[in-house]
């Protein structure tokens, strides 16, 4: 198979490296990821300047890669409409530094990039260590080589891509895989006060995960339990039950004083 392999972290980091080496072993790799770090981008694209796109060396065994001075989504766009011949058949994004668990998926670029995959019609995975020590990548990129044989045989339903979460295991392979739902993933945000050289105050997000309590079916409650999250996200966030309750609130196009006066006149 021909596969695209993105991420949020950029294309020098170690998740991206380690994972198209892995799947390299298998299948066309190319790689096309934003040239420095550009996480929690969520699905950002780039209008307001001209993408700049350059080849760089990440091995033999690497069909092509390029740096872009874009977002994740920039990066999967640009690859399926330009530096590609051919579309790919899979999309690959990550190894990303980090788990993306719950409502991260909201603000991640790792998945963002996948969700442009599944937009453009292409099978696509986001793919998420659980930890921020660079041990493991090696077992996730194995899984991820056997993750990509299976999604050779079985179509992915439209408008729905895999997120895939791979335990803290000091670099050891899981033995369990769980497909699940979304949990919850709360921050005690905090935004630090601090003042630049020139005297004026900025602030800096920081903060961090709030527990709480989950259910066994959830991907935060698999990753705790050491084993292989793979969660099935359908992109089209409308709440089908609640439509025809809105429907019946009647909402007119206008405030009802200004509708009345409209009809007289």
């Amino acid at each position: 198979m021909r596969i695209l392999v993105s991420n949020d972290d950029g294309i020098l980091a170690p998740g991206i490296q380690a994972l198209a080496r892995a799947l390299a072993t298998e299948h066309e790799v190319t790689v096309v990821a934003p040239d420095r770090e550009r996480s929690a981008t969520g699905h950002a694209l780039t209008l307001h300047k001209p993408l700049r796109v350059e080849k760089v060396s990440l091995g033999p065994e690497i069909h092509a890669a390029y740096a872009v001075n874009g977002t994740p989504s920039d990066c999967v766009k640009l690859a399926y409409g330009t530096l590609m011949p051919e579309p790919p058949d899979l999309v690959f994004s990550g190894i990303n530094r980090g788990p993306n668990l719950g409502t991260d998926v909201i603000y991640s670029g790792t998945v963002s990039a996948a969700l442009e995959g599944t937009i453009l019609g292409i099978n696509s995975v986001a793919f998420s260590l659980a930890t921020f020590s660079d041990v493991g990548y090696e077992a996730a990129g194995d899984f991820a080589v056997s993750l990509a044989r299976t999604l050779a045989q079985h179509r992915l339903p439209p408008k729905v891509l895999l997120n895939v979460n791979y335990p803290a295991l000091d670099g050891a392979h899981a033995r369990e895989v769980r497909v699940t739902r979304l949990g919850e993933r709360k921050y005690g945000d905090v935004f630090e006060p601090r003042t630049d050289p020139r005297g004026k105050t900025y602030y800096w997000l920081a903060g961090e995960v709030i527990e709480v309590e989950e259910a066994p079916d959830t991907d935060v409650m698999a990753i705790r339990s050491r084993c292989i999250s793979v969660t099935p996200i359908h992109y089209d966030m409308t709440y089908r039950p609640m439509m025809a309750e809105v429907e019946s609130w009647h909402v007119s196009p206008v405030p009802t004083g200004r509708a009345a006066i409209a009809q007289e006149s």
